[in-house]
């Protein structure tokens, strides 16, 4: 076990449980480790916690939960990124934003495929694409 000092506390953690980014987040390149925060309280959203700096966390969500038409797959590079084959599991997250003004946004054109198979997850830039960084919650 190991621990950390974050905004959230001193936090002990396995570091055979964390969440692995080969390549980093966007804009984080040297990011490569997270620490999936319980949830305190009920609802769709949670943290991860960079055991890399204790300074960066990010608030995740499955953006099925509020765009019940959002659907992305992962392509062939994805799969090889998550060491995952085309019959295991695979979610889909969203960055989420909520600024002082609390005008919460996802980030639909940015997902992050996760496969709980092997902990591990990569961030994408969808091209072409109709969706949004900052795609504000339906009303």
């Amino acid at each position: 076990m190991r621990t950390i000092n974050t905004r959230f506390g001193e936090i002990e953690y396995d570091p055979d449980n964390l969440l692995h980014f080969p390549a980093g987040m966007i804009g984080f390149p040297t990011l490569h480790d997270f620490i999936v925060m319980p949830n305190k309280k009920e609802g769709p959203l949670f943290w991860i916690q960079s055991t890399d700096d204790a300074a960066i966390a990010f608030v995740l969500t499955d953006p099925s939960n509020f765009f019940l038409d959002y659907r992305v797959e992962p392509d062939e590079s994805v799969k090889n990124a998550l060491k995952i084959s085309a019959e295991d599991a695979c979610y889909v997250l969203s960055v989420v934003t909520v600024p002082k003004d609390q005008k919460i946004t996802l980030n639909l054109a940015a997902p992050i495929f996760f496969s709980p198979k092997t902990n591990r997850a990569i961030q994408v830039i969808l091209e072409n694409s109709e969706y949004k960084p900052k795609t504000p919650l339906p009303a």
